[in-house]
């Protein structure tokens, strides 16, 4: 995975979190749709979390290759 494809993949993440909390309603945050958001937004910060990890741990794995 190169890292334009794994930037973009960053961003979506990063607008599907935007997107979401737009639709929260911070009155009543767990209460109907505000719950499938904040369940949203959890789920795109792990990803974005999970892509960083994955992204720092090819970087050890390259420069283990080449020493």
């Amino acid at each position: 995975m190169n890292r334009t494809f794994l930037l973009i993949l960053v961003l979506i993440a990063l607008g599907l979190a935007i997107y979401n909390v737009t639709i929260l309603d911070f009155s009543n945050l767990f209460e109907g749709d505000s719950l499938i958001a904040c369940i949203g937004i959890m789920a795109s910060l792990c990803a974005i979390v999970l892509l960083l990890i994955f992204n720092t741990s090819r970087k050890i794995s390259d420069k283990i290759k080449k020493h």
